[in-house]
């Protein structure tokens, strides 16, 4: 993709400038997310954890493993373990075995984790809306 005295070529930089506004764009709606959310004591990856797990009751028996969780929330797994921590500690999440699987460990959302996340879901959803809908606007 380079010239040939080394210079880079028009459709080599307007892939890096693309790569980085999408950087951009996701700084900023982390950001952002993290502001609006650190109202209900949560931050952006928090909420993300509560969301899966909030789809989980419908799809799957017994929760999510750490590991399928962190799949699904780009996080490292020991990252995630001190984040689920945090929310065992504050009552959102419990940590059990699955009564169809005694091998692993699943978490699930405990009454006060659905209740706040089903508080807090419409308050991400309209500044995932807003930051999406114009991207090159913020």
């Amino acid at each position: 993709m380079a010239a040939k005295n080394g210079e880079v070529d028009g459709a080599e930089r307007a892939l890096v400038e693309q790569w980085r506004d999408m950087l951009a764009l996701h700084a900023r709606t982390q950001c952002e997310l993290d502001r609006v959310l650190h109202r209900h004591g949560l931050c952006a990856s928090d909420f993300e954890v509560l969301d899966v797990l909030a789809d989980s009751t419908a799809n799957v028996v017994c929760g999510y493993r750490v590991q399928e969780i962190a799949e699904r929330v780009h996080l490292t797994q020991s990252a995630l373990s001190r984040l689920i921590a945090r929310l065992e500690k504050d009552g959102l999440v419990e940590r059990g075995l699955c009564a169809e699987d005694r091998r692993g460990v699943r978490v699930e959302l405990t009454g006060k984790g659905r209740a706040l996340h089903g508080d807090v879901l419409p308050v991400q959803r309209a500044v995932l809306t807003r930051m999406l809908a114009r991207p090159d606007a913020h």
